[in-house]
């Protein structure tokens, strides 16, 4: 039965997402700020987590963070033709400040790019700078038409990574390094959502880039959400921004450059892959409360030995489980336990007088509503119970989401079949098309490349739409 107040994902999916964010108190509208959204604390809590754990992923590669002016000199953005033509419907700009018209504008980043290109050009001189390996978290504006929540907003918040480096070979393996050891690393592990591994065709890539790199991942309504991008930007920034070394034998050399980043569209991402119709779901180890415990009294005095077995019980909790504890006295347990399974706390645990007598709890799983997920434990030995059962709920919630993207990605070998397999879900096909191939199967699909997976066949097949011989396949969807 569905949580009152939110949409059933078969009715509405779109409004049951819109939903979830306002029931499980993930943000607000900013309606005074168009197109922009109010980070509520359990929202933010989610991004400060996957903040952490890029950010120790990011370190642990070598990089190192620093923070670049958000407002950038539009002729900036204008040296490198086909990143602004790219940018250009997107851009905000600054005209008027200090109540005086200002003699160049300032855009508000849309990205860095051309920013960090102009310091990089004043800080590279010699091959022995190189690598130079910098991220930034930061926010960064693009004025959009068409806002949703995490998903796409005019403000949001990210981390964007841009290195310099001597070679070719360096940079793309910088690009990749990240793509593997970073992205999909953490979205799989942490996030429990499966991803595929790609190069952007050349319509979808990164405007500016040599080659962009994604990770994709399905949604419960069978579209795909790209989860982040690795852009190897060859020497085009260099070159716009005059970025050289010396190399070993005192030549002057253009640098190769890469870029890459992650957005707060990965509670979007999280939201719509694990999620269901109680509310939202969040996995174990991203979830900034993992376990709640709920007492359950009458009077003052079996409140006492309640709360006096709550704090025997977690004590030993301290540094190992991320718990509360919810002894609020004018809510009903009932409305507690709506509330936290609303918000997605992955375990709950709940302790009333008889429990005590018996020295057992009650334990109810987050991924597992109704009677299913719920079971009467000893108190003994609890704390490592919880800790295997959080793991448990962890890696059955990536194999819950694998399982469905697995049961909704066909391989198609006509063009119908295509159009057929892109309303429910991944067609995956071979590919020898053109860029305009690609534009007229989105105008009539809706259906773009995802990513061409770097796993490809051994053997060749036939392009769906042009019929010729080729050992290409990529992953046509729907997407956000």
């Amino acid at each position: 039965m569905p949580k009152e107040g939110i949409t059933p994902r078969a009715q509405d999916y779109s409004q049951w997402y819109l939903d979830i964010v306002q029931q499980a108190d993930l943000a607000d509208y900013a309606e005074v700020v168009k197109g922009c959204i109010v980070f509520k604390p359990t929202g933010y809590a989610i991004w400060e987590a996957i903040q952490r754990g890029l950010d120790e992923r990011i370190k642990a590669t070598g990089h190192v963070n620093a923070y670049f002016p958000l407002l950038i000199p539009k002729s900036f953005l204008m040296k490198e033709a086909e990143h602004v033509e790219g940018f250009a419907p997107e851009v905000a700009e600054v005209t008027r400040a200090g109540g005086e018209d200002l003699a160049e504008p300032y855009v508000i980043r849309p990205t860095s790019e051309t920013i960090i290109g102009y310091f990089y050009s004043k800080w590279v001189r010699s091959y022995r700078d190189l690598p130079l390996l910098i991220n930034q978290w930061a926010n960064v504006m693009r004025w959009e038409m068409r806002t949703r929540p995490f998903l796409r907003t005019t403000e949001f918040l990210w981390q964007e990574g841009h290195t310099v480096h001597a070679t070719e070979e360096d940079a793309e393996r910088e690009t990749l390094l990240i793509l593997h050891d970073v992205y999909a690393d953490f979205v799989e592990k942490e996030m429990a959502i499966p991803v595929i591994k790609g190069l952007k065709s050349e319509k979808e890539k990164f405007p500016g880039a040599l080659r962009s790199y994604c990770i994709e991942a399905m949604m419960q309504d069978g579209r795909a959400l790209q989860a982040g991008t690795s852009h190897n930007l060859g020497q085009n920034f260099a070159r716009a921004f005059d970025i050289t070394y010396t190399d070993q034998h005192n030549t002057i050399q253009y640098a190769w450059t890469t870029s890459w980043g992650v957005s707060t569209r990965l509670i979007g991402a999280l939201i719509m892959t694990h999620s269901d119709d109680e509310g939202l779901v969040i996995p174990p180890r991203l979830a900034p409360t993992q376990v709640v415990v709920v007492p359950i009294y009458r009077n003052d005095a079996e409140r006492s030995l309640v709360m006096e077995a709550v704090r025997r019980m977690t004590a030993e909790w301290k540094g190992r489980l991320r718990f509360k504890v919810d002894d609020r006295d004018n809510l009903t347990p009932g409305f507690k336990f709506n509330e936290w399974e609303l918000k997605g706390v992955p375990i709950r645990v709940e302790i009333g007088p008889k429990d005590v007598e018996k020295g057992s709890v009650a334990i109810a799983r987050r991924d597992q509503p109704g009677r299913e997920g719920k079971s009467f434990v000893p108190q003994e030995g609890l704390t490592d119970r919880l800790t295997a059962l959080l793991e448990e709920i962890q890696q059955a919630l990536y194999q819950r989401a694998l399982a469905f993207r697995e049961a909704h990605t066909a391989d198609v070998t006509t063009y119908e079949e295509l159009k057929q397999q892109v309303e429910r879900g991944f067609a995956r096909c071979y590919w020898a098309g053109t860029i305009e191939d690609e534009k007229r199967i989105q105008e009539e699909t809706r259906a773009t490349i995802r990513c061409i997976p770097l796993d490809q066949p051994q053997q060749a097949g036939r392009c769906i739409y042009t019929g010729k011989e080729t050992t290409q396949q990529v992953i046509f969807a729907r997407a956000y």
